[in-house]
C-alpha cells in the first residue's frame, strides 16, 4: 500500500549514472552511458517532492525537474517531468504506487506520432534505481530504454 513517505528515501543529493538507448522503439541495441546529478527536496509537508536534474548527455548537458505528489484519497502518486529544453510543456503524469520498496507507474502518451504506454519502475533503498520502458502493444511487451542508478553524495 502506497504512503506519502514512499519517496523519502530519495531526499538529498545524488550522482546519477544514466544508460539510455540511442533510439527508442527502433530495434536499437546501442546504449549511451552518461552521468548526471540530482537533488531532491520534499514539498507539501512531505506529501510531495521535487528534484532538480543535470543530465550530461553526449550531445550536451541540459536541466530538468520532476514533480511528484501523493494523493491520500486514492493512495496514488503522480509524477510529472519538466524538460529544460521545452520548459513550456508539462507532460501527462505517470500514476502509480509502491509495494514493498518497488514503485510502478504508467501513462498513455505518444512517441513519434504513435500511441504508446509508458512504465516507470522505481526501486527504493540506499542505491535507488529508476527504469523507463515503452510498449507499442498496450503493455503486452515492453522495451526498457532508460535506466538511472543513483549514488548518494555526501
Amino acid at each position: 500500500m502506497s504512503l506519502a513517505t514512499d519517496f523519502d528515501f530519495f531526499h538529498g543529493a545524488w550522482s546519477v549514472q544514466h544508460r539510455r538507448l540511442a533510439r527508442r522503439l527502433a530495434g536499437c541495441d546501442d546504449w549511451q552511458h552518461f552521468g548526471g546529478h540530482c537533488t531532491v527536496v520534499p514539498l507539501l509537508g512531505g506529501q510531495g517532492n521535487v528534484d532538480d536534474n543535470l543530465l550530461d548527455l553526449p550531445g550536451g548537458a541540459y536541466r530538468a525537474a520532476t514533480l511528484r505528489a501523493f494523493d491520500p484519497a486514492t493512495r496514488l502518486w503522480s509524477i510529472w517531468w519538466l524538460d529544460g529544453r521545452a520548459p513550456a510543456q508539462l507532460g501527462v503524469p505517470m500514476v502509480g504506487s509502491f509495494d514493498g520498496g518497488r514503485g510502478v507507474f504508467h501513462a498513455d502518451e505518444t512517441f513519434e506520432g504513435r500511441p504508446i504506454r509508458v512504465r516507470f519502475h522505481w526501486t527504493a533503498g540506499t542505491t535507488p534505481r529508476w527504469e523507463q520502458a515503452f510498449s507499442q502493444d498496450g503493455g503486452a511487451s515492453w522495451e526498457t530504454n532508460w535506466t538511472m542508478d543513483f549514488s548518494r553524495l555526501p
